[in-house]
């Protein structure tokens, strides 16, 4: 799965550049979930006190799931971490987040000036769109494509630029390409690292209900070794052979 985000200010032809690249990525042939950050304070799904889950919420249940003719909703009590929201979309090819800046992944800058623009940019920042494109060629060295006039020029650079998701483990946890996963997301983008350089996950991973969950290399190397260590005995056993273990 390849996640990037776009950000930029209010009216600065975001929304219409998630639109356009999600439309663009799926008439390719890719499957692409979205993830929208929402900055207003109070924003509920459920908002009004007297809805029914609302109530169910306030009476205490941990998480409420609202079931439709044409929709289902599970509603978290609480603001989730990115880390675990990206794991819900595993099996997905593209996942566009529009203004989550809290996770090191590929960002797309849309700004209605340049002074906007200046102040939303990164280290992640691969391209510059919205409206302030109609009016550059580039910045800092990164193409600025307006998705209203080429919008499949934009897609490519996408499927070009964006790398599978890093497992983003808190730094000071893994460390095992020389960095982490910040550091590693922008040689990335600057061509200075590849993403197979990251050894996290390359040789284990664990599955709960088809969510990956993420192992740096100490965790990973420990639980093989003590996985390897009962198996190693059972009759069957080969040296190189993948070992697939279930547990329901």
């Amino acid at each position: 799965m390849k996640a990037f985000s776009i950000c930029g200010y209010s009216d600065s032809g975001k929304t219409a550049t998630v639109e356009h690249i999600i439309r663009g990525l799926t008439a390719r042939g890719y499957t692409v979930g979205s993830v929208k950050e929402i900055h207003a304070e109070g924003f509920a799904l459920d908002g009004h006190p007297a809805s029914d889950t609302a109530r169910q919420r306030a009476a205490g249940a941990g998480l409420v799931t609202a079931r439709g003719l044409s929709e289902t909703d599970v509603l978290f009590p609480g603001k989730l971490d990115m880390r675990k929201i990206l794991s819900f979309y595993e099996g997905f090819d593209y996942v566009v987040c529009e203004s989550v800046r809290d996770l090191p992944m590929p960002m797309i800058v849309t700004a209605g000036s340049m002074e906007d623009l200046e102040k939303n940019w990164n280290d992640f920042a691969f391209c510059v769109s919205g409206r302030i494109a109609d009016e550059l060629g580039e910045y800092r060295g990164v193409p600025a494509i307006s998705v209203m006039k080429d919008p499949e020029a934009l897609v490519s650079l996408i499927e070009g630029t964006v790398y599978e998701a890093l497992p983003n483990v808190d730094p000071g946890q893994c460390g095992a390409c020389g960095g982490d996963c910040r550091r590693m997301g922008a040689r990335l983008l600057r061509g200075e690292a590849f993403r197979g350089d990251c050894v996290a996950g390359r040789s284990m991973e664990i599955l709960v209900d088809g969510s990956r969950i993420g192992l740096v290399p100490f965790v990973e190397k420990a639980f093989q070794g003590v996985v390897l260590g009962f198996v190693r005995e059972l009759k069957g056993y080969r040296d190189g052979a993948e070992v697939k273990i279930t547990v329901r």
